[in-house]
């Protein structure tokens, strides 16, 4: 049946109970068609016009016979509404642990977004493993969420919020449709969903959701990555100038605070520098840098520290800010004269300069 699936690929915790459910009502359904249309075939062949059948003595009724299509269907009708019934309710249970993902639905686009702020449109990346919990509502006309490989359903209403629960068990790419008509585009109404292995997500989440961030191979790269993210090179370039000093040559020099004093430049002095850098102010500089207190974690500071690290000792090399086009210290001996008189790691990086 290749090109013509039975079923959507089963990727959920209550997909094999569900199509146990489904195939067991199909296979009732074919069993009582069948019998019914063989005894209509049998009788009418049997009781045709001109057949030399017996009709003598007809039976007004039949007691044993009328319990059993009574009772049978009964007994069977019953069990299916409980086996549904218990099924229905154990997909409707709350995950305690689960990841809550809020859902708008609108003509004709799913938009969606994690707890974390990451929001993504028509695609939605998820751990596998995982309890998610959908909590959905429509911006405009009545809309359904439909994941079939994860066989879930319910109705997106304006107005109030509905939920939905799942927990995909298959990593890959599965569909998210919509299956309320909501319009003259309503079957263009469709998105992924993309079930990722715990490491993926990891790096998934590390990127902000943006799969087409390179991976990095080092920390000192990731450093880089959210230096770059931060907008730290509008201030801190390949040369001291009037917003920052430059953090080239930076580890192990002498800095000159603002107070006179001065002290060698380590770990400890780039993380306070980081996330509270009115605390020790770098002579000739004023309160013009943001505090990272709360803003970054102790995992990116790390980061930055190992890509300020690399950016080389007193001396170091200035290619890594020469790639992103921050340039050389100009001919004009302004920047030198800057940095001079202000002493800081970019001081001995042009003084070096100037003596060769």
């Amino acid at each position: 049946m290749g090109n013509f699936p039975m079923r959507p690929i089963p990727a959920s915790e209550h997909a094999a109970s569900y199509d146990l459910l489904f195939f067991t009502i199909v296979a009732l359904t074919v069993f009582f068609t069948a019998v019914v249309v063989a005894m209509i075939a049998f009788l009418g062949m049997r009781y045709r016009r001109g057949s030399k059948a017996s009709r003598k003595n007809p039976l007004p009724d039949h007691l044993g016979l009328e319990l059993s299509w009574t009772i049978v269907p009964l007994l069977l009708g019953v069990g299916i509404f409980v086996w549904g019934t218990i099924g229905f309710m154990k997909q409707r249970e709350i995950p305690e642990d689960g990841l809550e993902i809020y859902v708008i639905g609108k003509r004709w686009m799913w938009h969606l977004e994690h707890m974390n702020g990451i929001r993504e449109m028509n695609e939605l990346h998820i751990p596998v493993n995982t309890p998610i919990k959908f909590t959905m509502i429509s911006q405009d006309v009545l809309h359904s969420m439909y994941l079939p490989e994860f066989r879930a359903q319910y109705h997106v209403v304006s107005g109030r919020y509905t939920d939905l629960y799942f927990t995909a068990t298959k990593t890959g790419t599965f569909k998210m449709l919509c299956a309320m008509y909501c319009g003259t585009q309503h079957s263009e109404m469709v998105g992924q969903i993309h079930v990722l292995s715990e490491e993926d997500y990891g790096r998934w989440l590390e990127k902000n959701g943006n799969r087409y961030m390179p991976d990095v191979e080092s920390m000192a790269a990731a450093g880089e990555l959210l230096y770059k993210k931060k907008g730290c090179g509008n201030c801190h370039t390949a040369q001291d100038n009037e917003r920052g000093p430059t953090l080239m040559g930076l580890m192990g020099s002498v800095r000159t605070m603002a107070d006179g004093s001065t002290l060698i430049a380590d770990e400890d002095y780039v993380r306070e520098s980081i996330l509270n850098p009115y605390d020790r102010l770098t002579y000739g500089y004023e309160n013009t840098m943001p505090a990272y207190t709360g803003q970054l974690t102790e995992e990116q500071v790390i980061r930055l520290f190992e890509y300020i690290k690399s950016l080389g000792e007193v001396g170091g090399e200035l290619d890594s800010f020469e790639r992103e086009g921050a340039g050389a210290p100009s001919a004009d001996g302004d920047a030198t004269r800057i940095a001079n008189e202000r002493k800081s790691a970019g001081a001995a990086q042009f003084r070096q300069t100037e003596g060769n």
